[in-house]
């Protein structure tokens, strides 16, 4: 790759962007740089930015690389262009403004930061309105993602018996996760289907599946994570990168794909390969039409 100088000015969707140290390596073990990340997420914004909208991010930093410090940023940064969209979010510590990725210019600038992971709630706008359920799939000590796939769909015909659609991606790690188009249910309701929904897989199979937080309980077995569809949690997004030893993406993925996949290697995707891809399993997820009702809600 030919050098970088160390600042560009580039004009995107009618922004002008300042995008600085694009030259810097972001994954070692690849040489993988900041440049073929920003690139990455400019490609894939039109598959990507539809599962943002509404949402107030959260970014996982790696202005070093995934070898440097990491850390979480929720707030709106310091310095931010007055053009951002932002949404005021309640924590704990009280109520501050994220920023909400509504467009390419601001994907741009997220990539820009250092922000390799971008991880989203399953509401937009009311915490206590999710439209969205999540089923969050995360192999024990000794499981892969093969045996997610076995859990998940055993959670697809569940899900389909109550009448809810499910869309399957990676993790970009090791799980699996199903998304739910839902119409708005209050925090308590989607938590409470989630948990249950939990507890049927492992009743139906207790070794294969645990519902329960204890980390001593999980290995051999998959655990269902129910809890990550609280108000106060996120979920990594459909084609964000993952920060791991090399570039991955978590990917949606056909039903098809997960239930003929026989070894890790079946579900693993680098950027270069998601933007190769023409299809996009998970382009109707944000479609009015599929959005089920929770029951009992």
């Amino acid at each position: 790759m030919a050098e970088q100088p160390e600042v560009v000015h580039a004009e995107v969707g009618g922004r002008r962007l300042r995008l600085t140290h694009l030259e810097k390596v972001l994954y070692p073990e690849t040489g993988w740089t900041k440049a073929e990340a920003v690139h990455y997420y400019a490609s894939v914004a039109p598959k990507l930015l539809p599962h943002l909208a509404g949402r107030p991010a959260s970014f996982l930093r790696f202005p070093e690389g995934v070898q440097g410090q990491r850390f979480w940023a929720k707030r709106v940064p310091g310095g931010s262009p007055g053009w951002l969209s932002t949404l005021e979010v309640p924590h704990r510590e009280g109520a501050f403004g994220q920023v909400v990725v509504a467009d390419l210019p601001t994907l741009v600038w997220a990539a820009n930061l250092g922000a390799l992971e971008l991880h989203v709630p399953q509401w937009q706008g009311d915490p206590d309105h999710h439209d969205r359920l999540v089923i969050d799939l995360d192999p024990g000590p000794g499981m892969t993602v093969v045996e997610c796939c076995a859990v998940a769909l055993a959670a697809g015909r569940l899900l389909a018996a109550d009448g809810l659609t499910a869309f399957a991606k990676t993790s970009g790690s090791k799980g699996l996760h199903l998304l739910v188009p839902l119409h708005p249910a209050p925090e308590r309701a989607a938590v409470e289907y989630a948990r249950q929904l939990a507890g049927q897989l492992r009743a139906a199979a207790p070794g294969l599946v645990v519902d329960r937080m204890e980390k001593s309980l999980r290995r051999g077995r998959i655990f269902v994570d129910w809890s990550q569809n609280t108000s106060a949690k996120t979920t990594v997004a459909p084609y964000s990168l993952r920060a791991g030893e090399r570039p991955t993406v978590s990917t949606p993925v056909p039903w098809s794909a997960v239930e003929s996949c026989r070894r890790p290697a079946d579900l693993e995707f680098t950027p270069e390969q998601v933007l190769a891809r023409p299809e996009d399993p998970m382009a109707e997820l944000t479609a009015p039409r599929l959005r089920g009702r929770l029951p009992g809600a």
